[in-house]
């Protein structure tokens, strides 16, 4: 069966996986998580498999680590899964009920979108993300990984599958695309698949959204920035700094760029830049720091750079204003923080920044789904329409009108022999 053939299956069998209670789909989710810890041996040599034809290939330390499904990734997995069944139902929850005329009743309730294609390089806890929080919304997906991931998405996905199909769930609510060709017929779906969400490289994304006509939904790069403001504390910022740089330095919102008020950069620099050199963190600055500390000098690539490295640019800045243009110059409208003890300042900054995330006095790796209390998440979108930020439950919901009636015909009201009176009452 082809790829557009399953997806035509998937979107009619979607309406099916729509309809299914709540007690299913958390069960298929329990039994998901059981699987995965059942089985974990078999996951990891399965992992240790892709990580060696990885490194044979001289793959980037950067992917690697995305690559590598270690306990921890796995213990965080089945956490995301559990935190998931927790979560109330958001599936046909009605969102108003308004009374339009007498006999006459509009409900706006929430619903699945339908069928989710979900295109992921190098990072098989992302299947396991996807693939549940799809079964929580009472999607249909259609997963497909990088190659570099072969072997543990192939044992991920039927343990998933299994579990999903043995609770209760439709034959179609679920299909792995294995084959490289399959993303390009998967990209010409439009018509049966109803999104498309994309995680990877600045480039990767980019081909995705310029190849399809299908919706997409995801985010292209993560330039990060941290402002440290003249009202600061030193402590808190270099803590800070270090934990959004280094706690996982590979991921999309890893900081790469920091930006000093000029009154803030002799007290703040000092201290800095010896917890840059104690973590290896290769530091290239405006020309102002990079003469008082011997590192490179920024130019303008690097602050248009997602490093995904344990390399930071940085520049001073003359006020806030300054911070904030460049935030939204340079920036992806990922996730983007201020470092202040000032209130309004802070509050300045959330507003003026253009980003899904804006932060105070905290690290830029808090932008995370499981993080929210969302479970877990599909992607970042720093689009603004539909979602943006951590994709959880609600990002992959839409909605509808039901309108309930009793012969009721426009004409009645067009020649003003009845008229509307509008009163929510749900």
């Amino acid at each position: 069966m082809t790829i557009r053939e399953k997806a035509a299956a998937m979107k009619l069998d979607s309406p099916k996986m729509a309809a299914q209670p709540a007690q299913i789909r958390n069960k298929a989710l329990a039994a998901i998580a059981k699987a995965l810890e059942e089985n974990q041996d078999a996951v990891f040599e399965a992992n240790e498999k892709d990580l060696a034809k990885a490194k044979q290939n001289n793959i980037p330390e950067a992917v690697l680590k995305r690559l590598k499904f270690s306990p921890q990734k796995l213990e965080d997995a089945i956490k995301g899964i559990n935190n998931l069944i927790a979560l109330p139902d958001r599936v046909h929850e009605k969102l108003f009920v308004r009374e339009l005329d007498e006999g006459l009743t509009l409900v706006k309730e929430t619903c699945p979108i339908g069928v989710i294609g979900v295109i992921f390089e190098a990072r098989p806890d992302a299947l396991v993300q996807i693939a549940s929080l799809c079964i929580k919304s009472g999607n249909c997906a259609i997963l497909k990984g990088g190659s570099e991931t072969k072997y543990t998405n192939k044992i991920l996905f039927s343990l998933i599958y299994k579990a999903a199909v043995a609770s209760g769930l439709p034959e179609n609510c679920l299909f792995q695309a294995e084959l490289r060709d399959e993303i390009s017929e998967l990209l010409e779906c439009h018509g049966y698949v109803d999104l498309i969400i994309p995680r990877g490289s600045n480039a990767f994304v980019q081909y995705i959204m310029d190849n399809t006509k299908i919706p997409v939904m995801g985010h292209a790069d993560g330039i990060c920035h941290i402002y440290v403001d003249r009202n600061f504390d030193i402590d808190k910022a270099v803590s800070i700094i270090i934990d959004a740089k280094t706690q996982y330095t590979a991921a999309c919102n890893a900081v790469e760029t920091l930006l000093v008020h000029k009154d803030a950069v002799d007290i703040l620099m000092p201290k800095l830049n010896e917890a840059f050199k104690a973590h290896r963190i290769e530091l290239r600055a405006s020309r102002d720091i990079s003469e008082k500390y011997d590192c490179a000098v920024a130019d303008e690539e690097d602050f248009a750079t997602e490093y995904l490295d344990l390399i930071i640019s940085a520049k001073t800045v003359k006020d806030i204003d300054e911070a904030v243009s460049h935030i939204n110059k340079y920036g992806s409208h990922h996730t983007d923080c201020i470092i202040t003890e000032d209130k309004d300042a802070a509050e300045y900054f959330m507003q003026m920044v253009d980003s899904a995330g804006v932060y105070q006095n905290c690290s830029t790796r808090f932008a995370d789904g499981f993080r929210y209390g969302f479970g877990a998440e599909v992607g970042i979108s720093t689009g603004k329409i539909h979602a943006r930020g951590p994709v959880g439950i609600d990002g992959l919901l839409t909605y509808k009108y039901k309108l309930y009636g009793n012969g009721h015909i426009v004409d009645d009201y067009a020649k003003g022999k009845k008229e509307f009176h509008f009163k929510d009452i749900g």
